[in-house]
């Protein structure tokens, strides 16, 4: 049965009274809303108290960044969330910092459980704060402390940042990237103009930034090439959403957020406060620590890193990509520098500074928009002959991106790089269909890698000419230089490094004797043409005496 309708006057009265609460509820709110800075300050204070925790702590630790507060106490660190509300970031009330806090814990356990325990209130007088005291005073996520040595960005400086951990920080972004949430097609965050917005706001933001006048030449070109680019790949934009490279990422991967504990690779802090930075194209995740270690002058680590995702992802199509990226990447950096610059009252000196660090991320921006030089480089030699392990090396010295075919013929039966193969040579996944199929394969992505305006290294014996042919013909067809890397290591030699390398488990290549013998027998030498394309790599070439080779 309905309830009847209240009488005219009666609804009116009801209706008076509810504006009459919201206003009342609104007026309470911003005054709580004006005084939460202030209280938080006090709280602050309160926190750097040892007695207000609940568990032993000595002296505590303040770290402060623009929008929190960490408190690092005992075996814990506690972070406190600032009442601010900056536009693209808004934490001014308590229910507002109380659910960010759960996303930061909900979106970080996807990274490193471990390390984010729990969401817990602080409680009681702000200048005498408890840990799950009353009344609610704040929220803080709780975490396990790590020894701060152990950031990327504190190894790097203390020389302690080695390749091998890149690459393992690659293979566990790859892992994430693989199993994180898709953007459905009607998504705000999968449109094209949540890619291209973001970008062209930094340039309307740097408007306001004093220092960006000195700048405005170089600021106005990388501004038009980042709209004419934006344009221009408005159609992979689309494609990339469509084949659901657009995912719930880390958002915020930099030095600073990542760390080596326990000897394996950690990720923390991504961007839990916007969905608009953290639906992202996987790419755009990865191109934010490749502009830091180009920023940081380690180019060379940051490509093996990039390479190494390449190889463990295959998202080779997110190369036409890359370099819109890296100058969204480095003029966000450019952003934030100018606007701290704009808002610190700092020493001349500290204001050199900062504006040093402004120049730098817009220079850094537009070595990026540079015309590319791609270029085709193929491998020829038995197995055994060290190809992998010398271009591997070669790659980050010449930017290259590196198609082995070891992986990429497992990558075609849907196999990790390190499983098993038992065929024989000449058999099963190795007759001449499946290997024309390979390099059919290694031919479709070489030209992807070239069409966007990079180097790509074709590791392969390339023993039979027709296989060489098809890609000699590639680089015709895209007008690139080519290159032959001729391989010649005595054949006693080769056979003691196979006897070795059957020794090692998850070796990416499975050749043995047998299959060295097979190709004794079948392989076709280089003709004099090719010869002409060809450096020679003996046992003893030197990595860097090719790639100045390469680069002249």
């Amino acid at each position: 049965m309905q309830a009847a309708p209240a009488p005219a006057a009666a609804s009116d009265f009801f209706l008076h009274k509810r504006c009459a609460l919201l206003n009342l509820k609104q007026s309470v709110l911003l005054q709580q809303q004006e005084k939460s800075p202030l209280m938080q300050r006090e709280l602050v204070k309160g926190l750097l108290d040892p007695a207000c925790y609940d568990h032993p702590v000595g002296q505590v630790e303040l770290i402060e960044t623009h929008i929190s507060w960490v408190f690092l106490a005992g075996d814990f660190a506690y972070k406190l969330k600032k009442a601010l509300d900056l536009g693209f970031l808004d934490f001014s009330t308590l229910a507002r910092r109380k659910f960010f806090c759960a996303e930061e814990l909900r979106l970080n356990r996807r990274f490193a459980a471990d390390l984010y325990l729990e969401v817990i209130t602080v409680g009681g007088d702000p200048a005498n704060p408890r840990l799950r005291g009353e009344p609610v005073l704040d929220y803080l996520v709780k975490m396990k402390r790590f020894d701060q040595r152990q950031q990327l960005d504190r190894m790097l400086a203390d020389g302690l940042l080695n390749a091998s951990q890149l690459q393992s920080f690659a293979e566990k972004i790859a892992a994430v990237h693989r199993t994180a949430e898709v953007a459905a097609a009607t998504d705000p965050q999968a449109t094209v103009a949540a890619v291209i917005g973001p970008a062209l706001e930094n340039f309307a933001q740097l408007q306001t930034v004093p220092a960006a006048r000195q700048l405005a030449g170089q600021i106005d070109r990388i501004e038009a090439w980042t709209r004419q680019t934006g344009a221009q790949l408005q159609s992979r934009f689309v494609a990339r959403r469509a084949a659901g490279y657009v995912r719930e990422c880390h958002g915020d991967l930099h030095l600073r957020n990542m760390a080596w504990l326990h000897g394996e690779p950690i990720l923390f802090d991504c961007i839990e406060f916007s969905e608009e930075l953290r639906w992202i194209d996987t790419i755009s995740d990865i191109a934010f620590l490749v502009m830091d270690l180009d920023d940081r002058h380690e180019e060379e680590l940051g490509w093996r890193f990039f390479d190494s995702y390449l190889q463990n992802s295959g998202d080779f199509g997110g190369l036409s990509l890359l370099r819109y990226y890296l100058v969204y990447r480095a003029m966000v950096r450019a952003k934030v520098s100018g606007l701290q610059l704009a808002q610190a009252t700092t020493l001349a000196e500290e204001q050199g500074e900062g504006l040093a660090r402004f120049a730098s991320y817009v220079d850094l921006a537009e070595t990026y928009i540079a015309s590319p030089r791609p270029e085709l480089i193929l491998t020829h030699g038995l197995s055994g002959s060290g190809k992998t392990f010398f271009v591997n090396q070669l790659a980050p010295k010449i930017k290259a991106v590196v198609l082995h075919s070891d992986v990429e013929r497992k990558r075609l039966r849907w196999l990790e790089s390190a499983a098993a193969n038992s065929s024989p040579p000449g058999g099963g996944r190795y007759t001449p269909a499946a290997r024309q199929q390979v390099y059919q394969h290694l031919h479709r992505l070489a030209g992807e890698i070239l069409t966007a305006g990079f180097k790509v290294i074709v590791d392969a014996t390339f023993l039979q000419r027709a296989d060489r042919q098809l890609l000699l013909d590639l680089a015709v067809t895209c007008r690139v230089p080519v290159r032959i890397l001729d391989f010649t290591v005595p054949v006693a030699l080769l056979r003691e490094r196979l006897r070795a390398r059957a020794a090692v488990p998850g070796e990416l290549s499975e050749a043995d004797e047998a299959v060295l013998e097979f190709q004794l027998a079948h392989a076709e030498p280089l003709s004099a043409a090719e010869e002409e394309l060809a450096i020679k790599v003996a046992a003893g070439t030197g990595v860097d005496a090719v790639a100045e080779a390469l680069l002249k």
